[in-house]
């Protein structure tokens, strides 16, 4: 029957299946030639998204060539439990191997070798020796956490023949599963699951903050029962020190429930263990909101959600529009201004998200001119700003209200040239300003308390070189930082933000397990929030040219169409709700902005230094 012939070798035929109505397209099986070097195994053309894929068992009296590539060819398939890929396997190696342990993701193709010391070419055999191998891309690990990798993939594979059926299969494999990038991206999805911000900075929240917290989940095995048990299994390593929970420990699915899915009404129901019998109202409506921010962000077909005790009665119903009572979250709401420094070095604003063309200076001092100006930030709640003087010495803090002094500095560098001193501040949502001083004397990252009072120096474990840059994320839980390194590279990094308010009289501040963001560029000129998880960059890749993209914080492309190409980037400007246009200064054409599906429109020619809050 039909086969594809792939890098000199004819590979197993898939049987692909349209999710929606359970028709076969294809199906079929293929022998391979019985001499010959296997060569490499190249990963499978995307597949449209209503297309679901699903392996071909082991054909009889297969060649040990033919079974790996079969199973291979399985770990891509659309199988829940990789049932047919296990059939490719001695029984011990399918007791013993755990697929969800792992998924390596490798550049391109999967090599597979002939190990040295083993002749495959004598039929009579009882063993043969493979080895797999490719350029590591990424992990995704046991808690489906995406982690950017490099280096050489090499892993043994080892098949038998069982003597009694005659049949080769594989007893040595490697742990996990294992792919190629393009497979990878056709079989997973990125998704944000939420949790809640702990050890925040003020007493003044009127309701909690939520975090995301990106997992990776098969694409068409049940996604949305995928996503809510790993939001039941707790936070990922990397962010659990600094969120928590609504869900009591152990909480689960009830016993028997193995898929969930929305009513009619776009209502889901989701029965729990006896974990969560006893939590009480206001617990339960956080748990509600958790799985409403999470759902969302995988399909907008949910907008209700109904938990269940474990014997069937109901622990409490939440809509889409009350969970703003619960919780707040940084995409939700849009910014009301674009700020930017004029011609005049003055801060001034445009209204409605930056889609008109006229500013104006905004109200009290850093608006009247009085101070010359390079940069400034503007608080979450656009009653305070911050800026930075024109030859980068000094941070100033204004109230925007008409008539508000201006009092003196807040922070002063001693850098003796202007690229030596302060970077642009940020302010994180509880209204505590971070800043970098680039000073080689003294380079340092501080916190400015509700944006006075003496500066904190901020621990940073593991930093290699200097902060260039400084944006924190809504949620006032990340960091992201471009770092300059002794070689001149600029890199982004992610940080997690901790606070031990138990050390003394001032708090103890720590950015802890930097890790980067933008792995394939080396010279990071700009970078901005863009979401709960995204980011916007601009910068040099390895060996390349500038450019423009979105990068998820855990280093991982998200998917969707980068921005489009702009020249001579300086600065970039997103606010956290997607709707508002993504803004940039470019040293060709002043400030831009590029709203969804349109190309860059200049906004002004005489400005610099674009921002919304934060």
């Amino acid at each position: 029957m039909g086969a594809d012939r792939v890098g000199g070798v004819r590979r197993p035929v898939r049987a692909v299946v349209y999710a929606a109505c359970g028709v076969v397209l294809l199906a079929g099986c293929a022998s391979m030639p019985d001499s010959g070097d296997l060569r490499d195994v190249e990963s499978t053309p995307r597949q449209d998204s209503q297309l679901r894929v699903f392996a071909m068992p082991p054909p009889e009296d297969a060649q040990p060539r033919e079974i790996v590539q079969g199973f291979l060819e399985a770990l891509t398939s659309d199988d829940p439990q990789y049932a047919t890929a296990r059939q490719y396997l001695t029984g011990t190696a399918s007791e013993h191997w755990r697929p969800e342990q792992s998924t390596t993701v490798l550049a391109g193709d999967i090599n597979v070798d002939r190990t040295p010391g083993h002749d495959t070419s004598r039929d009579s055999s009882d063993d043969y020796a493979f080895t797999l191998t490719g350029d590591k891309v990424a992990l995704v690990d046991v808690q489906q956490s995406y982690t950017p990798m490099r280096g050489t993939y090499s892993q043994p594979v080892h098949l038998t023949r069982d003597k009694k059926s005659g049949q080769w299969r594989i007893d040595v494999l490697p742990p996990g599963v294992v792919m190629g990038q393009s497979d990878f991206q056709r079989n997973y999805m990125s998704v944000n699951k939420y949790y809640f911000a702990s050890n925040t900075w003020a007493d003044s929240a009127t309701s909690a903050t939520a975090v995301a917290d990106p997992v990776f989940v098969r694409r068409r095995v049940d996604a949305m029962t995928q996503v809510v048990r790993s939001l039941l299994s707790g936070p990922t390593g990397w962010l659990e020190p600094a969120v928590s929970s609504s869900f009591p420990a152990g909480t689960e699915l009830r016993r028997g429930v193995t898929s969930l899915a929305p009513d009619d009404q776009n209502r889901l129901t989701v029965p729990l263990n006896e974990k969560a019998s006893g939590v009480g109202r206001e617990k339960c409506r956080e748990m509600a909101t958790q799985l409403l921010f999470t759902l969302q962000n995988l399909t907008p077909t949910v907008d209700t959600v109904t938990l269940r005790r474990a014997d069937g009665g109901t622990l409490c119903s939440l809509e889409e529009d009350q969970t703003e009572a619960v919780a707040m979250r940084g995409s939700v709401k849009g910014p009301d201004n674009l700020y930017f420094v004029d011609d005049k070095q003055r801060l001034v604003r445009i209204g409605e998200g930056g889609t008109a063309t006229s500013a104006e200076p905004v109200p009290g001092a850093l608006g009247e001119g009085v101070q010359k100006l390079k940069a400034a930030a503007v608080s979450w709640d656009e009653r305070t700003a911050a800026g930075v003087g024109d030859d980068g010495k000094s941070l100033f803090v204004g109230s925007l209200v008409a008539g508000g002094a201006l009092d003196a500095p807040v922070l002063q560098s001693q850098g003796k040239v202007e690229g030596d001193r302060l970077t642009v501040p940020s302010w994180d949502a509880r209204g505590d300003l971070w800043v970098a001083d680039r000073d080689p004397a003294r380079p340092r990252l501080v916190v400015l308390e509700q944006g006075g009072g003496q500066p904190l120096d901020v621990r940073v474990p593991g930093l290699k070189g200097r902060v260039d840059a400084v944006r924190v994320a809504a949620d006032g839980v990340r960091i992201a930082l471009v770092v300059r390194a002794e070689n001149g590279s600029r890199s982004l990094l992610i940080g997690r933000i901790e606070r031990d308010d138990k050390a003394g009289d001032r708090p103890v501040v720590s950015v802890r397990e930097l890790r980067s963001a933008a792995p394939e560029l080396e010279n990071v000129t700009a970078m901005s929030w863009a979401g709960d998880s995204r980011l916007v960059v601009a910068g040099r890749e390895h060996g390349g040219v500038q450019t423009m993209r979105y990068v998820q914080v855990d280093g991982s492309t998200p998917e969707g169409p980068p921005p489009a190409a702009l020249t001579g980037v300086q600065s970039i400007a997103a606010a956290e709700d997607d709707r508002s246009p993504l803004v940039a200064y470019s040293s060709e054409d002043g400030i831009v902005r590029l709203s969804a599906g349109a190309q860059w429109q200049k906004v002004i020619k005489d400005g610099l230094a674009p921002v919304y809050p934060g």
